[in-house]
């Protein structure tokens, strides 16, 4: 039984959200799986990828072969990465100890790279948000400029009217 890992997806229409799952070749897209590995949601920026990284490698080394987009998803995660280095342990290359540590430390610099996309993403939104209000009191200040020398000159206009209307009744 060839084993595939995939994705299967859920989600509405215009909103996709997807399972990852190793399933056997022959079943339907969103049918039969036999386990279900974690969840990608390309909704969010940057996506969200929730993977069970142990339960991947696992079927890795039994031979199941991730399609295109799952193996990228694999490899954002450090799936293939540690199926990697379980294979330097086997062959002697590497110690397990050693294989952890370069797996956590890859880890870590991977969250910290995730971590600055995120702040310099809010950090943009916050900066157009400003951009969007300083253009907007801009307007607002043209809007009252343009508004307050009606209101003056109608004021003015009608101060004349008003002394002539108060002479002719003087001279009446």
């Amino acid at each position: 039984m060839p084993v595939k890992i995939r994705l299967q997806r859920h989600g509405k229409k215009g909103k996709p959200y997807y399972w990852i799952v190793a399933a056997d070749a022959r079943s339907k897209r969103d049918g039969k799986y036999l386990e279900k590995l974690g969840a990608y949601n390309p909704n969010t920026n940057p996506a969200t990828v929730e993977l069970n990284v142990d339960g991947a490698v696992q079927w890795l080394q039994n031979g199941a072969q991730p399609t295109d987009t799952a193996k990228t998803l694999l490899s954002y995660k450090g799936a293939l990465l540690k199926n990697h280095l379980a294979g330097g342990v086997k062959k002697g290359a590497l110690t397990e100890e050693q294989a952890e540590e370069k797996f956590n430390a890859w880890l870590e610099e991977k969250s910290a790279k995730i971590q600055a996309k995120a702040d310099g993403l809010s950090t943009v939104e916050a900066k157009a948000k400003a951009d969007a209000l300083a253009a907007e009191k801009a307007v607002n200040d043209a809007r009252i400029a343009a508004a307050a020398p009606v209101v003056e000159e109608a004021v003015a206009e009608e101060a004349p009217e008003a002394e002539a209307k108060a002479s002719n009744e003087e001279e009446e």
